[in-house]
């Protein structure tokens, strides 16, 4: 065995780091997460513990299980698209008479089918094991999962035309999405654990107002529907944003001739 030939392998991954900083972004932002992520929890369930009768069942693994619904929505979108990048078919599909809408309509409801499918199994298992019934939310789960239904779609397509426009791999990018925001939306403790300036930002993330929501109706409060509708407002607003954002990415390649020069490479 001779060092010199491992040292070869470290200095080949060396020069992929300093090359791409989509492959510098992982090494640090997971850490990141887990540690403020985890602070509010524990900051959270400091307070909860002193109040009688509070069920943390539904408040987290519910919690826990919403959060997973959204993050499916939007791998679901992305997922088929990354499909057609990996297989080197993207360029094929738009040489057929496809238009801009249908392809995006297609993944969307390829990720209708694949989040539905996710979501039975989870309620399954989420009942069978641990006895937790999502009938505890009411009425409010239908809106609940919808806010979040149109928040991944959104979160989807603005992940494709990143890759699009940054090249396949800039997929790094996109897998964090879900977590970055994760401390933002109070998926596991409430929205008032956060600082002032993080507030703010939860105001303009639709799945803060389903998860503030949810932990009402845990704590045996009714939910008001100024709430859940200024969540679905968002939610809608983000789609159309995410769908304009995704044709102007995908006008400026066929114009520049990105799209042609597609490869396993960024062609940034």
């Amino acid at each position: 065995m001779r060092l010199s030939r491992a040292a070869a392998i470290v200095l080949r991954q060396f020069y992929l780091l300093r090359g791409s900083p989509s492959r510098v972004f992982p090494l640090f932002v997971w850490v990141a997460i887990d540690i403020v992520l985890w602070g509010f929890i524990t900051r959270y369930l400091g307070t909860i513990t002193r109040e009688p009768g509070m069920d943390l069942l539904p408040a987290l693994l519910g919690a826990v299980l919403l959060w997973d619904f959204l993050t499916r929505v939007m791998q679901g979108v992305t997922m088929a698209f990354f499909e057609d990048v990996w297989s080197r078919n993207f360029l094929n599909v738009f040489a057929t008479p496809m238009t801009i809408a249908e392809y995006v309509t297609g993944l969307v409801l390829s990720s209708i089918a694949t989040s539905s499918v996710g979501l039975v199994v989870m309620i399954v298992v989420a009942g069978a094991v641990f006895g937790l019934s999502m009938l505890v939310y009411g009425a409010m789960l239908v809106p609940f999962l919808l806010v979040l239904f149109l928040f991944g779609i959104a979160l989807g397509i603005v992940g494709t035309a990143v890759v699009l426009r940054l090249g396949p791999s800039a997929e790094w990018f996109i897998w964090p999405i879900p977590a970055l925001l994760s401390p933002f939306v109070g998926v596991f403790y409430p929205l008032s654990t956060l600082p002032s300036w993080m507030q703010a930002i939860s105001r303009l993330l639709p799945p803060s107002y389903v998860f503030e929501g949810m932990r009402t109706i845990v704590a045996g409060d009714s939910v008001s529907w100024t709430t859940v509708l200024m969540g679905g407002g968002l939610a809608v607003l983000y789609i159309l944003l995410a769908a304009l954002f995704f044709t102007r990415v995908f006008r400026h390649a066929v114009r520049t001739g990105l799209i042609a020069r597609y490869s396993a490479e960024s062609v940034s």
